[in-house]
């Protein structure tokens, strides 16, 4: 926990590294995709793209009993709260700021960017006690609850607050065991949740837009359009591939585009057979929505000479950082980076949250990327 002497500085910090990241149309990407195996396990997955600069992502492992406060504006504080259950996660720019984990009880909880849609209530110094930073809600959550019901209760008595208006605001997705998802938003500081059936989620505009633009695309369907002949002449049209009853899915990395792409490969997706497979099958379909290096960027970003490391001379060019998964079922987390793709697991079962300490250790231990096999 940060002692309160510490906050305004850390806050600071944040801040700071906040705006660079956040404050350019190139950085505000999330993707996010569940399926229910056959077996009943259930599994949610997404993606993450920043800009600017590589994250210092990290994941940590959260014992019963640890503490945390809340950030405020200004350097304020907000509430405190001490872990319930123990979880683990990714955390991003400060251990109190986890955007994405699961705790041992099974539920999910992830942060994905909702710039200008979202807006929180002014901080209020008198409702500090009850007054939640945007950024620490995935944290709260799963420090406290078992199931998306109970969050769904008790966030409404709280005061989400942002750090800095310049900032944009974020949205979240809630899942568990029961399989339920919910979508929250935050609009003119009133939160709405959503329950999230079709289980997709990316950035703005809101879930409901996004859930009616998909009859946009409701011409699109499994296999081949099939011949299609032109009158009066007869002129016979034959589609150039296999695929053509997909023509016309958008494939730019627009959030409206990825939330279309994402909920027609789900829906077209085989029923995976178990969690392993629900995982596998997760990040493979997360794979199509990688923004690769260079094709976002923000005005002053330009490669970088070397053109090894994807890295921009005035920063990094928007890209996605990592990819995880929660099996909520078997209570294993997933992930993979933009640095090495091979997918590494914690499994909660095996860790004694009673017990654990709390850790904080880089997504990557090595940038090692390729394996080499010796004949």
């Amino acid at each position: 926990m940060l002692r309160n002497n510490h906050l305004s500085f850390a806050v600071t910090g944040i801040l700071s590294v906040a705006a660079l990241l956040l404050c350019n149309t190139g950085s505000r990407a999330c993707t996010g995709i569940s399926f229910t195996a056959k077996d009943g396990s259930i599994v949610a997955a997404r993606s993450i793209e920043w800009a600017a600069e590589r994250l210092d992502s990290k994941y940590v492992v959260v014992p019963r009993g640890h503490s945390f406060t809340s950030f405020a504006p200004e350097g304020n504080s907000g509430m405190t709260f001490t872990s319930r259950y123990g979880f683990v996660g990714v955390r991003v720019m400060s251990d109190d700021l986890v955007v994405e984990g699961l705790n041992e009880k099974g539920l999910n909880a992830g942060l994905f960017f909702f710039p200008g849609y979202g807006s929180y209530e002014d901080f209020d110094p008198c409702l500090k006690s009850t007054t939640l930073c945007d950024f620490q809600v995935v944290a709260w959550a799963l420090s406290s609850f078992s199931t998306v019901a109970e969050v769904m209760e008790a966030l409404p008595k709280l005061h989400i607050v942002g750090l800095d208006k310049n900032v944009g605001a974020v949205h979240w997705r809630f899942a568990d065991r029961s399989g339920r998802q919910a979508v929250l938003e935050i609009v003119d500081g009133k939160p709405n949740f959503y329950e999230n059936e079709i289980g997709v989620l990316t950035n703005a505009p809101g879930f409901e837009w996004h859930l009616t633009n998909l009859g946009n695309y409701v011409n699109l369907k499994q296999g081949n359009a099939g011949e299609n002949i032109w009158k009066p002449e007869k002129f016979r049209v034959n589609a150039l591939s296999g695929g053509s009853g997909m023509l016309g899915l958008p494939g730019d990395p627009t959030s409206p585009s990825r939330f279309v792409r994402v909920a027609v490969y789900k829906m077209t997706s085989p029923t995976p057979q178990n969690g392993k497979a629900a995982v596998l099958q997760s990040f493979k379909i997360l794979e199509s929505m990688v923004i690769p290096i260079g094709i976002v960027q923000s005005e002053n970003a330009s490669m970088s000479t070397t053109g090894t490391e994807g890295k921009a001379q005035d920063g990094m060019l928007t890209s996605t950082q990592f990819t995880t998964a929660s099996d909520v079922t078997s209570l294993k987390f997933y992930y993979r980076t933009m640095d090495n793709s091979r997918i590494r697991c914690l499994d909660l079962a095996t860790i004694n949250f009673a017990k654990v300490k709390y850790r904080s250790t880089p997504l990557d231990l090595t940038m090692e990327e390729f394996e080499i096999i010796r004949i």
